[in-house]
């Protein structure tokens, strides 16, 4: 079925606005948990905590500035609206994540919850966002792009690039961080691949 083909039922403006606040703000909790346990996750979000770890700079500016160069790919592949929306949404996680260290204290949070509740909450996020045709930036728009026009799971192409960032990993963090990550980052795809099928659900806004 094409998606042409479809009945038209589209997102009210209020409904992308909700989805969009309550999607970053979910991811940016979940990075709180990933901070505070040490841990990983993959795309850009990944690169941006590795580095936040190496540099002690804070995730947010990491996360905006390494996901400027997608916007060309967005732009050209996804449209103008898509870029926009996630443009938005990169900056809303950018600012949540730096927000919610100071609202979320944590006296002590076991690494496995940690990566299982950061994960879940990433990837319930990240959902949201898909399903209003927003992203993250970055593979996320390769992945919605391999979807849409080839019909690969976003899940499944995210998470094998999610491997490869774990693996680089190893060189800077102890093999246990490393192996929650892995958890981590098994939930939080699992949870895109599960509910987000090419032909399932099409967010029309």
């Amino acid at each position: 079925m094409r998606v042409e083909d479809l009945p038209k039922d589209p997102h009210k403006p209020y409904e992308d606005v909700m989805a969009m606040l309550l999607g970053t703000f979910f991811v940016a909790l979940g990075v709180t948990f990933y901070t505070h346990a040490v841990l990983l996750t993959g795309s850009t979000a990944g690169l941006a905590l590795l580095l936040n770890y190496m540099t002690g700079w804070g995730f947010g500016g990491w996360f905006f500035a390494i996901n400027l160069p997608f916007y060309y790919l967005a732009i050209k592949r996804m449209g103008w609206s898509f870029t926009l929306r996630t443009f938005a949404a990169i900056g809303l996680v950018s600012l949540f994540s730096e927000l919610t260290q100071g609202w979320v204290q944590f006296a002590a949070v076991p690494s496995l919850y940690a990566a299982l509740m950061g994960g879940a909450l990433m990837g319930i996020g990240m959902l949201m966002l898909f399903r209003h045709r927003t992203s993250l930036g970055g593979i996320n728009i390769l992945a919605l792009y391999l979807q849409e026009k080839h019909g690969l799971r976003a899940g499944f192409v995210q998470l094998g690039i999610d491997g490869v960032i774990l693996l680089v990993a190893l060189t800077q963090l102890p093999l246990d961080r490393v192996a929650y990550s892995v958890l981590g980052a098994l939930t939080l795809n699992l949870i895109i691949a599960l509910n987000h099928k090419p032909g399932r659900y099409i967010g029309v806004s």
